[in-house]
């Protein structure tokens, strides 16, 4: 991969500038020595000539600062390039995919479905409500039928007062008629009549 090829290399010229910065830096050190000695042994020649030498050393230090920092920014450029990249590459598989889910669906079927649930569902609803609105019915029936029963019984209960009423207050029909005995002895008499008749020759 290219971006990764080119993270090595800024991060391995950001490890040898540091390095060198660090080298500079103890050259650095030694200059400063050298200058104090010199100037303690009053030697200005030679004072000046590593100072000059020391401004030199110093401004060569503050290149690597600026050279480290482009590096950083350049370091920071190329993530974002590749992050960049990997974002336009999942836009492209998106794209492709998106692309192959159009071609593979067609509106007309994918409305005619949805139009198709629409109707279904639909009569699922008007047979649940046909079913819902029987029921009602049903249990409605059921709860006339058993108040109109109740009112029936309640009626008959009311004439069935009043007729026992007119029954207790009617005179009985035996007391006309003559008892079963009676009449039975009354027929025996009569046939016993009649035998003695025949008996005697009375027609």
């Amino acid at each position: 991969d290219i971006i990764k090829e080119q993270n090595r290399e800024l991060r391995g010229t950001q490890r040898a500038i540091s390095r060198d910065r660090a080298a500079l830096e103890k050259q650095e050190k030694q200059l400063e020595l050298e200058i104090k000695k010199m100037a303690k042994t009053g030697n200005k020649e030679a004072c000046k000539v590593l100072a000059k030498q020391l401004v030199q050393l110093r401004k060569q230090k503050n290149r690597t600062y600026a050279v480290s920092s482009k590096v950083t920014s350049m370091s920071t450029q190329t993530k974002v390039m590749n992050s960049q990249m990997k974002m336009a590459g999942a836009m492209s598989a998106t794209a492709k995919t998106m692309q192959a889910v159009n071609k593979k669906m067609d509106p007309q079927k994918t409305l005619q479905t949805m139009q198709n649930f629409q109707k279904e569902n639909m009569k699922m609803e008007m047979t649940e409500e046909m079913i819902n609105d029987t029921l009602d019915d049903i249990f409605d029936a059921s709860d006339e039928e058993e108040e109109s029963q109740d009112i029936v019984n309640q009626v008959l209960d009311e004439i069935g007062i009043e007729i026992s009423g007119k029954m207790a207050k009617a005179p009985s029909a035996a007391r006309g008629l003559p008892s079963a005995s009676a009449s039975t002895a009354a027929t025996i008499s009569d046939e016993e009549i009649e035998r003695q008749l025949k008996a005697l020759g009375v027609d």
